[in-house]
């Protein structure tokens, strides 16, 4: 596994969305659209928090797309 990378650009987006406690919607490869707010991401997974506030754990590697829904 490769070390995480702060700097990437796709990276400083979602740690804008989790600082900024923005809603997004993310598309997964199974066409399958969750919305909610990012709580936390890693180098595999995202973790998403959906409107009753539950934990949905994501392998980033599932993930079509993130944008805000804003």
């Amino acid at each position: 596994m490769s070390e995480f990378e702060t700097g990437l650009p796709s990276v400083r987006l979602i740690q804008s969305y989790i600082k900024d406690k923005q809603q997004i919607e993310l598309k997964l490869l199974t066409g399958d659209l969750l919305v909610g707010r990012v709580f936390w991401l890693d180098n595999s997974c995202i973790c998403v928090l959906d409107a009753s506030e539950k934990q949905i754990l994501v392998s980033r590697q599932a993930i079509a797309y993130i944008k805000s829904s804003d």
